[in-house]
């Protein structure tokens, strides 16, 4: 049996990183990654001939730019293509909307709907950089341990503490927004439907939830906390798709000494004396550590890859009360051509085509669409967000040809009546299709080719439970010091040698690389 120093289980962008750091530390470091290519849901997949799709995550903006200094990822062939503008919401009166970093710009676009907005937008945007100021640091740091608090629990919470007072009056909006929804703190600041609108999608990205639900809020605080090449909140693609990023970090690992196996799926770790003492793989094989971390979900590492003698009783409740619940559906298109919108046409490659195009035309739009889901329907009008990579970076697409990514809400995982069959996932991709169809005619007609993955497909492909993009849902309960569940949120699980590092762990999903930054560091403390 062959012995290690760590055994990684997962080949995503968190193990990878998790992998890299214990290697740059001479540790002998083992990868396993189910499926043949790795990268998790962080992948770029010729799912159409000619064409690198990415095929899950499609945009990047919150991974660590420490990571991406201290594994040399650029000298790996990484690099970031930024999105300028951020975003396009086309309506169906003929008006649109752009956003993006020109402040100048967003103040002149978002005047065409109301001065007021036009206004308040900018202390919107610095109210949230001050809120960031005191969430960001905690990325990178181990929570403490609520449960069984010592001195050094404590003093981790002192600089947040102090960070919180220097807010003032503004201590109690942070807290709303890490706790509260996301619509009351829009409908406050701003009175233009079409802004809340469109500002309102990013709170619902991955979660089962409209934006007046609790915990929203962080939701959409989640997507203003990145930056691309040192420039705050812009948003970028990567170049050759999502893939280029775990491509890069395969590389780094390899060169640091790490070994990497792709068709390795884990069906057991094993234990000796309350301890890990490595993994068996589905094929019989196995392999021989002391330290293990796993890079799935908790309800996989717990429930399918170990037995349930070798959990502590109540740990083991506990992780089976974490939310799995979704609702995103990826649909990926191959396209003739660039959509030419009603409000903004032209196929050639211009700032329509650049951001995250929304197609939401104001907030109770996305209500509506979520009534329908909560009672286990998929939405009658779904919420369709639509990237077009291919304008910006032409290598993901062939010469003349395009791409679109398109992430849609509500297609709950558990139906109230049928099944995601291939029947059902068709029809409801056909009314995504006629909803862009309205805002761009011609759309469908210069569609060539499409892959439509339900939460179903998102869990049986990449290992999701309940096809949760986030490994667990990102309300309070499950962030921070109860990520995954309350004493247990420094990475070390209560089976001695085994830890999490992937984003069932804080500080949860996004392709952010600091969940397995993270982990690394408390391996190697021990």
């Amino acid at each position: 049996m062959a012995k290690y120093d760590a055994i990684i289980i997962g080949g995503g962008h968190n193990g990878l990183v998790t992998a890299a750091y214990l290697a740059r530390a001479n540790w002998k470091v083992l990868v396993l990654e189910r499926r043949s290519i790795v990268g998790g849901a962080c992948v770029s997949e010729e799912t159409f001939p000619g064409y690198a799709v990415s095929t899950a995550a499609y945009v990047n903006s919150l991974f660590r730019p420490e990571i991406i200094r201290d594994l040399r990822l650029a000298d790996y062939g990484f690099s970031l293509l930024e999105r300028n503008p951020a975003s396009f919401s086309p309506f169906l009166d003929g008006r649109y909307l752009i956003l993006g970093s020109d402040s100048a710009t967003n103040v002149s676009e978002i005047s065409k709907f109301s001065r007021k907005d036009a206004e308040n937008y900018p202390k919107y945007e610095e109210m949230l950089l001050r809120v960031a100021s005191v969430i960001e640091p905690t990325l990178e740091q181990t929570p403490p341990n609520i449960a069984k608090p010592g001195l050094g629990d404590l003093l981790k919470l002192a600089p947040m503490g102090r960070a919180m007072q220097k807010l003032g009056p503004q201590m109690s909006e942070a807290i709303e927004i890490l706790t509260g929804p996301a619509r009351p703190i829009l409908d406050r600041w701003f009175e233009s439907e079409e802004l809340k609108g469109t500002i309102a999608t990013d709170a619902i990205i991955g979660a089962f939830a409209s934006p007046s639900m609790p915990g929203t809020a962080y939701v959409l605080f989640h997507h203003v906390m990145g930056e691309t090449n040192g420039k705050h909140g812009v948003w970028a693609y990567v170049k050759g798709g999502m893939g280029g990023l775990t491509q890069a970090l395969a590389k780094a690992a390899k060169d640091l000494g790490v070994e990497i196996r792709t068709d390795a799926e884990v069906a057991k770790i094993l234990t000796r004396n309350g301890a890990v003492s490595g993994v068996a793989l589905r094929n019989g094989d196995e392999f021989a550590s002391p330290r293990v971390a796993s890079g799935v979900d908790c309800n996989v590492t717990f429930n399918h890859l170990l037995d349930a003698r070798d959990v502590p009783a109540d740990f083991l409740a506990a992780i089976n009360r974490i939310d799995y619940s979704s609702a995103s559906m990826k649909i990926n298109v191959a396209l003739e051509s660039l959509p030419s919108f009603t409000a903004l046409p032209g196929s050639s490659p211009g700032p329509q085509h650049r951001g995250t195009v929304h197609m939401v035309p104001d907030q109770d739009y996305i209500e509506r669409a979520y009534d329908d889901a909560k009672y286990g329907q998929p939405s009658r009008d779904p919420i369709v967000e639509m990237c077009l990579p291919s304008a910006v970076d032409p290598s993901v697409a062939p010469p003349g040809r395009h791409l679109a990514s398109m992430f849609v809400q509500y297609a709950p995982y558990k139906l109230a009546n049928g099944q995601w069959d291939q029947a059902r996932k068709d029809a409801f991709a056909d009314r995504c299709f006629e909803i862009v169809e309205q805002y761009a005619p011609g759309f469908t007609s210069s569609v060539t080719g499409r892959q439509i993955l339900s939460p179903v497909d998102l869990e049986q492909t990449f290992n999701l439970t309940g096809g949760n993009i986030f490994q667990g849902s990102m309300g309070l309960h499950q962030l921070f010091m109860f990520r995954p569940v309350p004493g247990f949120a420094g990475y070390k699980m209560p089976v001695r040698g085994l830890y999490l590092c992937g984003a069932a762990a804080h500080p949860g999903g996004g392709v952010m690389g600091a969940a397995g930054w993270n982990a690394a560091r408390e391996m190697l403390k021990r």
